[in-house]
C-alpha cells in the first residue's frame, strides 16, 4: 500500500507542478478554452477505434482517488453524449503494480460484466470499503461475492485476448503521453486534465471535453 500511496502522491505533485507552470503564462482569449491552458494537442495524432465515431478516452487507475471522485461525474456525462460520440476507458500502468488492475478491467469486459454499476462497485470497494484488489486472487475472491465465477474470471484474466488488450493499453499510455490520471483524450488528437489551469476541476474537464468534441465535429465538416 505504501508504494501505491507514494505513486499517487507523486502524480498529485506532478499535476500541481504542471498547473503552477501553466499559470505563470497568460493565455490569449480567442475561444472559451485555449490550447496549452485547457487542453494539449498531441504532436503525433493517434488512430481511434471505431474509426467512424468521435472517440473519447478516459485514462484511469482503480487505486487512484481522483479517478474514483471523477467516475460518478463521468458516468452521468456519458449518458448525455450525442450520437456518433463514444467513451472508451483505458486502464493505465505507470509501474508493474498497476498491471493486475488492467487485467481486471479487460477480463470483466471480456465476460460482459463491465458496466457503470460494476465500475462504481470496484471504486467503492477500494476507496470506501478499503478492500485490497491488487492481485488476481484478491479480485477473484471479491468478484465471487458479486456473483462472478472465480474460474471464469481467472480464465479471462489470463487469456490471450486480455493480455493483448493490456499491452495495447500500456502502449497507448506512451503514445498519448499520459503522466497522470484521470486524463481525457479526444479523437486521438487532444488531451485534457485537471492539471491544466483552465480545466482545474472535474466539472471543468468535462466542459473542455465537450468543447473539443464540437471542435472535432467542426473540423470534420
Amino acid at each position: 500500500m505504501f508504494q501505491r500511496w507514494l505513486t499517487v502522491v507523486f502524480m498529485v505533485f506532478s499535476m500541481g507542478f504542471l498547473a503552477a507552470g501553466a499559470q505563470a503564462q497568460t493565455p490569449a482569449k480567442s475561444s472559451p478554452f485555449n490550447e496549452g491552458f485547457a487542453y494539449n494537442r498531441l504532436a503525433v495524432p493517434q488512430p481511434v477505434s471505431p474509426s467512424d465515431k468521435i472517440v473519447v478516452y478516459e485514462f484511469f487507475w482503480y487505486d487512484c482517488p481522483h479517478c474514483a471522485d471523477f467516475d460518478p461525474l463521468l458516468e452521468a456525462w456519458q449518458k448525455k453524449l450525442p450520437a456518433g460520440v463514444v467513451l472508451e476507458r483505458v486502464p493505465v500502468a505507470f509501474s508493474p503494480q498497476f498491471v493486475p488492475q488492467q487485467h481486471l478491467y479487460y477480463a470483466l469486459k471480456a465476460l460482459g460484466k463491465l458496466d457503470d454499476a460494476m465500475q462504481a462497485k470496484i471504486f467503492n470497494a477500494i476507496h470506501k470499503q478499503h478492500i485490497p484488489l491488487g492481485t488476481a486472487d484478491q479480485m477473484a475472491n471479491w468478484l465471487a461475492q458479486q456473483g462472478i465465477s472465480k474460474k471464469a474470471f481467472l480464465d479471462a484474466y489470463n487469456s490471450f485476448g486480455v493480455n493483448a488488450q493490456v499491452r495495447q493499453a500500456t502502449q497507448m499510455v506512451t503514445d498519448y503521453q499520459i503522466s497522470g490520471v484521470p486524463t481525457m483524450a479526444v479523437q486521438g488528437t487532444y488531451t485534457t486534465s485537471a492539471a491544466l489551469p483552465e480545466a482545474n476541476n472535474n466539472k471543468k474537464v468535462l466542459e473542455v471535453v465537450d468543447y473539443l468534441i464540437k471542435k472535432v465535429q467542426a473540423e470534420k465538416k
